[in-house]
């Protein structure tokens, strides 16, 4: 049997490595158009602000590790066509120019995703850090910068706004919606503005980049919505689409998110061929909508369950919630399930809670604040969402929601949860638990 893999990042070389480690005998084939493998993204904001020291370090398998295993990896090489009704891929070596053909039994499609790229005039001047290549160039350049200006205040956003400000830039942080973090309510997102305009960087939103051009002295001009910008560097974090024309030209459906339709093993609506990773759509278990969430912990979960029914073993992935999290220095930001604006696209009516606590018991040293949203069905207060804002030790309590949604609880039953006390560790009453008490 020979399976064939497009994409060596988090998905596709975890279902490569799960195959070849039920069937050592079967042939494991995986294209990959870059120069990594198996990299860690998410890292790449802290190795431009320097807290990781290499890009090396970021890279969790090199080709060598995966041929090791005994994978046939063929880097530099992008899979061009897929014939599906012959079961073969078309592809070109881009280094050498050469083309050729390979046959597969069961594929899978783990191409990722692209930055978004509107048609803003001059944009081709921004840096951007989907892939390891951007992040590489975005070091050296930031080096050189006094000024960054940074467009798009979501995750990849806020997290390049402490990279430059450890490193002593002075920066412009501005997104195109009313507020920061788009993924948060407003309220919630305002406690986020508030962490990053204390560091002494400037916040605009509702300024929309419309154009980018070069300045004869050198720098940039940023055009927005509320004015033109000065600066020497403009990265550029405007979201991410997945990775899916290849698919679509070869008649691998999608589905309404725009990426790989599949069901919960991963399985696409074309014979033979796995779908997982950026991608793919993952089942929503709030929405009830095939989605298309581009998260590292979605994507190697999909992998790990591509992997073992491509070997032909039983495995799903029965549905996500849409948890993530980040960081702001000491501010900790996390969310789960819906925030009200999802809620309200869905006509579903819920009720709300806030409320402001401490991490630990308020008498000890360095209790920071917590920030807790919880969001519920009116009526029957089943929990749909919640959102975290705080200090230090507070972002992870979001997994404590994760869990509660997924399982179907009630504000209630999250109430009388047996979660642990330990004044340096948590008050008493839980802050998750005093927002579920104040649902």
């Amino acid at each position: 049997m020979r399976l064939v893999v497009i994409g060596a990042d988090a998905a596709g070389a975890t279902a490569a490595s799960q195959v070849k480690r039920a069937h050592e005998d079967w042939d494991v084939i995986m294209f990959e158009r870059g120069r990594w493998t198996s990299y860690a993204a998410c890292g790449f904001p802290y190795f431009v602000g320097g807290l990781v020291s290499s890009m090396d370090a970021l890279v969790a398998r090199s080709p060598q590790a995966h041929e090791k295993r005994g994978l046939d990896v063929r880097m530099r090489t992008e899979v061009t066509e897929i014939d599906t009704k012959n079961r073969r891929v078309r592809f070109a070596e881009l280094d050498s120019g050469k083309n050729g053909t390979e046959a597969y039994d069961i594929l899978v499609y783990a191409t990722g995703a692209d930055e978004l790229r509107p048609p803003i005039e001059g944009l081709e001047h921004c840096r951007f850090l989907q892939n390891p290549g951007q992040a590489a160039a975005l070091h050296g350049d930031i080096a050189k910068a006094r000024r960054v200006v940074i467009a798009g205040g979501g995750y990849v956003g806020i997290e390049m706004a402490e990279a430059a400000h450890m490193l002593g830039k002075e920066i412009v942080l501005i997104d195109a919606a009313d507020q920061l973090m788009v993924s948060l309510d407003p309220d919630m997102a305002g406690y986020v503005r508030e962490a990053i305009e204390a560091r002494g960087i400037e916040v605009r939103t509702a300024s929309a980049m419309t154009q980018v051009s070069s300045r004869p002295g050198g720098g940039f001009a940023v055009e927005t919505a509320a004015g033109t910008i000065e600066t020497d560097l403009v990265i550029a974090g405007l979201g991410t689409r997945p990775r899916a024309g290849l698919a679509a030209d070869s008649k691998i459906p999608l589905g309404d998110s725009g990426a790989v339709a599949v069901d919960h093993e991963m399985r696409t609506r074309t014979d033979g061929v796995f779908a997982a990773g950026d991608c793919a759509e993952a089942w929503h278990l709030v929405k009830k909508q095939w989605v298309n969430v581009p998260l590292g912990t979605v994507a190697n979960k999909g992998g790990r369950v591509a992997g073992i029914n491509a070997a032909g073993g039983r495995a799903r992935l029965p549905g996500i919630v849409g948890t993530a999290i980040t960081k702001f220095f000491e501010w900790e930001i996390s969310r789960t399930g819906l925030n009200q604006r999802e809620a309200e696209e869905l006509g579903m009516e819920v009720e709300t809670a806030v409320i402001t606590a401490k991490t630990t018991s308020g008498y000890l040293p360095g209790a920071a604040p917590i920030h807790v949203k919880l969001l519920a069905e009116a009526g029957g207060r089943r929990l749909v969402g919640a959102q975290i804002v705080g200090g230090t030790g507070a972002g992870k309590r979001i997994d404590t929601l994760a869990t509660a949604i997924t399982a179907g609880m009630t504000a209630d039953e999250l109430i009388d949860l047996d979660l642990s006390y330990a004044p340096p560790l948590s008050p008493v009453w839980d802050p998750v638990q005093i927002a579920a008490r104040r649902l």
